[in-house]
């Protein structure tokens, strides 16, 4: 075709996307006879129309959706799309649609950075530990390579499958090491298997139960409902809006809802929860609001209560808080159907609440209810409305795995002007106190003393108003009365003390926008999740927030709390939660997205592989093809790696290290590299040669090629026998005059080549030739 334009006198251009891309380009060009030029920079059609007279095209750089032919530019315009074929751009366009979609992009990834001593878990070769990145010399170049320690032995994994590696997630302290070559981690994953097999069959049986009931279906929003949400004081974050519209959909659709809202502290998961009861308590069915501790239920009611004044829609409460002649009362009116919205504990659970026409259920943070609760609440699922909220991260493979099962809806993004909370870890020092007390008082705000054992609960308060006689100081805990607790919750809610001094209750819900500065007393003693919750108590308004860690001298903290306050340290930034959450907060979220109990065998694996697991189960009993990943074996004559001079810190290069080797296709690599060169600017050699590298691996595995071998003079491509390639036309390939191809009976295809340029190139260039190989199914 090139030549076609340039004999009718048109010159011929070729645009990509990226400098990487268009040296590509310009090599696949070559190898296929076309003579070409790259041009950097800004170029005039005069000298585009001169190069193209002498049968030159010439490849450039820049955003061209599609190419043209101009007659009367006399010029011809070529996406790199239209070379490659579509598949690299609809791959680009996925990867693209997907980072839009998940906001929380590479969270799983990041929080992995792996430090030396951390125990491990290969996919193939199970638990060691790892000891390290070092460099070493591998045929006259050099390569990075994972060092990780297993009982009898080294491995040494090259960065290219670092996708292979996760950090253990299993019980406390430290498992046994496998043995290199040993059997016991094939019985290991043969057990999670048969486990991820098991869930799988309960997901498909329940999706295909609520598949076959028909649902109550609301009516489209009316101006009521339009009116209402123009009420809501803030301005929807983007994700809020998606995640309110998602449930609306639901609503209106006559399947039952079950949606998943998961969104860290603060970012507006109650408000999508009124959206959704606001709608169905309006169409004449009732609405449940399910949470786990008192003090949530009565916000909650608070909430529901003030965003409803204007409505004819009665909330009620049911908790501790309520006398038992109170909580009489709202089971019969429940029964007859005069309340609409009732918020309660598991008291909503019991035998003798009957509902008169339930709607909807909203269930805030279901992991923490007992089994026997999650058993009732299942059963009420099957045919009403449910609405799950969760602060508990679900990691994405995890998404993945239950794609199209369980519907989802994220919130990552930070309500517009919230600030992120300024944490301060210090020993304790009565000066300290009483100026963070001080500062908060001065701006008219109030503060949270959390001290977690009540014994000494009261010394505190006193010691408090000791070092601030000023303040107003009360105390909660969850041994207190129902009233008194009640009293002292709704007394510092309206205003009428300064200092809460309180034990983990306040941990989950409790909502003041006034309430800016925390204190946590012997923070080592609180496990990451519970701190994180805890700080996100405070800074749910625009004032900065404080949350002040109170810890003993650094040698009496354990290794353990040490790792805990730093994560909270370092983690300040706004939706941190996804990057916080510990791996056993991790596993906790998976296990309630799937009802299920978490597993030894679900941690010994390692989550990521469980993960994959389950997915495939779930493919196989739906009856689509299961194909086994391939690993594929890589030996170049290129330094591929990157280098300490490009970027220091060892976890972010085993961060991009592992995101690289994980890449599924052309585009997530395309995407990867343009990451990298906005992060860190222009990349030297080796780093784009990687970049390279790990393009060259997303084709070979999928092309099912069990290794790639390539240098200045030959390629050999070993295929697996399920390899997508045609037959046919590989042989008419291998057949054709001239042909440089050559293939072994045992699957090795191999080619030669008398020019100067490297392996990677020459591997580019065979693969280019199989991309039209491929069979029109695959």
């Amino acid at each position: 075709r090139i030549g076609a334009w340039h004999e009718a006198g048109l010159a011929v251009a070729l645009v990509a996307r990226a400098e990487t891309q268009a040296e590509r380009l310009t090599a696949l060009l070559r190898h296929a006879g076309v003579e070409c030029r790259g041009r950097p920079g800004r170029v005039d059609l005069g000298s585009l129309r001169e190069a193209g007279m002498h049968g030159v095209a010439q490849v450039l750089v820049g955003p061209l959706a599609r190419g043209a032919v101009l007659p009367g530019e006399g010029l011809v315009l070529v996406t790199e799309e239209e070379v490659f074929g579509s598949r690299a751009h609809r791959a680009a366009r996925r990867a693209s649609r997907k980072s839009t979609k998940d906001a929380t992009k590479a969270f799983l990834e990041d929080l992995r950075a792996l430090a030396v001593g951390d125990v491990v878990v290969h996919s193939e070769h199970g638990i060691g530990r790892y000891q390290g990145l070092v460099h070493r010399e591998v045929n006259g170049h050099t390569v990075d390579l994972l060092v990780v320690d297993y009982d009898g032995g080294k491995l040494y994994l090259p960065v290219y499958r670092l996708n292979q590696i996760q950090k253990y997630a299993g019980s406390e302290g430290s498992p046994r090491l496998d043995r290199l070559g040993g059997s016991t981690f094939a019985k290991t994953k043969a057990k999670a298997g048969k486990q991820a097999r098991q869930m799988a069959d309960e997901l498909l049986r329940l999706y295909a139960e609520r598949q076959a009931v028909v649902g109550h279906a609301l009516p489209a929003a009316d101006d009521d409902y339009a009116a209402f949400e123009a009420t809501f004081p803030f301005d929807e974050t983007p994700d809020q809006g998606r995640a309110i519209r998602d449930v609306l959909d639901d609503l209106e659709s006559p399947r039952p809802m079950d949606r998943l809202v998961c969104g860290d502290v603060g970012f507006g998961k109650t408000e999508v929860a009124i959206r959704a009861a606001f709608r169905v308590a309006m169409a004449g069915r009732q609405v449940a609001v399910l949470c786990p501790t008192t003090v949530l239920a009565q916000q909650h009611f608070l909430n529901f209560q003030n965003r409803f004044r204007d409505y004819p829609l009665r909330v009620a409460a049911i908790s501790r808080f309520q006398t038992k002649g109170e909580q009489d009362a709202v089971v019969r009116q429940v029964k007859e159907g005069s309340i609409d919205v009732v918020v309660g504990t598991h008291r909503l659970l019991s035998k003798d609440m009957h509902f008169k026409q339930l709607g909807l259920l909203v269930v805030d943070e279901e992991q923490r209810f007992g089994v026997t609760h999650k058993e009732r609440i299942k059963q009420m699922r099957r045919n009403i409305d449910v609405l799950t909220l969760t602060a508990t991260p679900i990691p994405r493979t995890m998404q993945m795995a239950v794609s199209g099962l369980r519907d989802m809806s994220l919130i990552t993004t930070a309500p517009v002007d919230r600030r992120a909370i300024r944490t301060i870890v210090t020993r304790y020092d009565d000066q300290v106190v009483r100026e963070a007390v001080r500062r908060e008082l001065g701006r008219g705000g109030q503060i949270f003393y959390v001290h977690n054992r009540v014994e000494g609960l009261y010394e505190r308060a006193a010691k408090l108003q000791q070092l601030v006689p000023e303040a107003r100081v009360t105390v909660a805990h969850g041994q207190m009365g129902e009233a008194a607790l009640e009293q002292a919750m709704l007394d510092f809610v309206e205003g009428k003390f300064d200092i809460l001094c309180a034990t983990a209750i306040i941990e989950s819900g409790l909502d003041i926008a006034r309430a800016n500065t925390m204190i946590v007393d012997r923070a080592d003693m609180f496990g990451l999740a519970q701190l994180y919750q805890l700080r996100g108590r405070v800074g749910r308004s625009r004032e900065r927030a404080y949350c002040y860690l109170i810890v003993p001298p650094a040698s009496a903290l354990t290794d353990e709390a040490r790792a805990r306050i730093e994560a909270l340290e370092r983690h300040t930034e706004l939706g941190s939660g996804f990057q916080i959450a510990s791996l056993d907060l991790e596993l906790r979220g998976a296990g309630d997205l799937l009802g299920a109990e978490q597993s030894g065998a679900m941690a010994t694996v390692g989550f990521d592989m469980f993960c994959h697991m389950l997915q495939d189960a779930v493919r196989e009993l739906r009856g689509e093809e299961v194909v086994a990943d391939v690993e594929p074996d890589l030996s170049f004559d290129v330094e591929a790696l990157l280098p300490e001079q490009y970027i220091d810190e060892v976890g972010v290069r085993l961060s991009l290290y592992k995101r690289l080797a994980s890449a599924s296709d052309e585009g997530e690599v395309n995407d990867l590299g343009a990451e990298m060169e906005d992060r860190f600017g222009p990349p030297p050699r080796e780093a784009k040669n990687l970049v390279d590298l790990m393009r060259i691996k997303a084709e070979l595995r999928r092309l099912r090629a069990l290794g790639c071998e390539a240098n200045a003079r030959l390629v050999t491509l070993h295929l697996r026998h399920d390899t997508p390639l045609d037959p046919a036309r590989v042989m008419a390939l291998i057949q054709q005059k001239g042909s440089p191809y050559r293939m072994t009976p045992d699957m090795r295809l191999t080619r030669r080549f008398d020019d100067q340029a490297d392996g990677l190139r020459h591997a580019e260039a065979v693969l280019f030739d199989l991309a039209k190989c491929v069979r029109d199914e695959a």
